[in-house]
């Protein structure tokens, strides 16, 4: 079976559909809060000519995924498959923003149950490459089961935190639906 990388998942609280040229407008208007980038390694991707760039990058990827909230159909925010590795049966989470709307609360968790499920039937292992002073993605990984194996460089170069998640300690269909069971932290 080969890698979907862009599905359509979805659940009550979530869709996950393929990102679409036609999303920059709608995806900029979430994307444009300065408060979404501060801690994050290139924090001036709310404007718009930063922004740009990104949204093409995501296109040409091949994995990218926009997040729409099915009680209004609106944007949310997007996120993406990336660095699939066959051999080690591997795929990368990432690039993942919400609206400050939709933070704190099941959107995020949600997101990555729904990613994190679709991937095991690939993969052994998700990875997630985060930077060091992205301290709530930091937060947000570990509380849906993401163990942090070290520091390291991304693929660009640049410093980041590696952190994992692996199938056979994922319990993301626990009962309640949403998170990873005791293995990981949470219930």
């Amino acid at each position: 079976m080969q890698f979907d990388f862009q599905p359509v998942l979805s659940s009550d609280l979530i869709k996950v559909r393929p990102l679409r040229s036609a999303d920059f407008d709608e995806l900029f208007a979430v994307a444009a809060d300065p408060l979404l980038w501060e801690q994050h390694p290139q924090p001036d991707r709310h404007r718009k000519d930063i922004f740009r760039g990104f949204f093409l990058d995501a296109l040409a990827s091949g994995g990218a995924l926009a997040v729409v909230d099915p009680r209004d159909s609106r944007l949310i925010g997007s996120s993406r498959y990336h660095g699939y590795n066959a051999a080690r049966r591997e795929v990368e989470i990432g690039w993942t923003f919400l609206a400050r709307s939709h933070w704190g609360g099941a959107y995020n968790k949600e997101l990555k149950r729904l990613m994190l499920r679709h991937a095991f039937q690939f993969v052994d292992t998700v990875v997630f490459l985060i930077g060091p002073a992205n301290i709530r993605s930091q937060r947000a990984v570990e509380k849906i089961g993401g163990v942090l194996s070290g520091p390291g460089p991304d693929k660009a170069g640049a410093p980041c935190l590696l952190y994992r998640i692996e199938a056979g300690n994922w319990l993301g269909e626990c009962e309640g639906g949403g998170g990873v069971g005791v293995a990981g932290g949470l219930r």
